[in-house]
């Protein structure tokens, strides 16, 4: 029952629970660091202009070309 918490999902997207967690965790610190663009951006506009949105563009490229 236990185990189906952690490969269950990865299984279904045709992943071994540690392939997911590779993706999933890389997924996770580009977002961070679009966050941080996207901050820093808030702050002083003429950072990071487009930074943060091509981040978010090819994370959802990655997302649905996977396989």
């Amino acid at each position: 029952m236990i185990a189906k918490l952690f490969t269950d999902h990865p299984s279904s997207v045709d992943e071994t629970y540690l392939q997911h967690a590779a993706f999933a965790g890389r997924f996770a610190i580009t977002l961070l660091a679009a966050a941080g663009a996207a901050f820093v951006h808030a702050l002083i506009p003429a950072f990071f202009e487009k930074t943060a949105s091509r981040m978010v563009n090819e994370l959802h490229h990655r997302m649905h070309n996977r396989h």
